[in-house]
């Protein structure tokens, strides 16, 4: 018997602080026209889940858990085209995917600062941000 309940969205958990982590969120929001993720700061009262790595982008999804550049790849694996492909870069060496990701998200601050209030996106274009 199948259920006609749509699954759950993936969650997409991010440093609601950083100017660079809320234009990621506005920039799936607007490729993700099935709802497929939902979005949670970090800093939000009762986040789900810490990070594993300091300053690293959480995704759950269907009972698994990605982080940092695992999780940019498989968010982009639920975008609309052309965004998936970049799931071709899952064959370059996780240590120097992790690493260039951990140089960017050092310095996030510095290069796109700091945002007062986090800016998960307008209710007309985004999926309901998770419970």
């Amino acid at each position: 018997m199948s259920s006609s309940h749509p699954p759950p969205p993936a969650t997409v958990l991010f440093d609601g602080d950083c100017s660079l982590c809320n234009g990621a969120v506005r920039f799936i929001a607007a490729n993700d026209p099935a709802g497929r993720f939902a979005f949670r700061s970090l800093q939000s009262e009762g986040a789900v889940a810490e990070p594993q790595q300091p300053d690293a982008i959480v995704l759950l999804d269907y009972g698994r858990r990605y982080e940092a550049s695992d999780a940019v790849l498989h968010i982009a694996l639920g975008l609309r085209f052309p965004w998936p492909l970049a799931f071709a870069a899952i064959l370059i060496p996780r240590g120097t995917r992790d690493a260039l990701y951990r140089w960017v998200a050092r310095n996030r601050y510095a290069w796109f600062g700091r945002v007062d209030v986090c800016a998960l996106p307008p209710p007309t274009t985004a999926p309901p941000t998770a419970p």
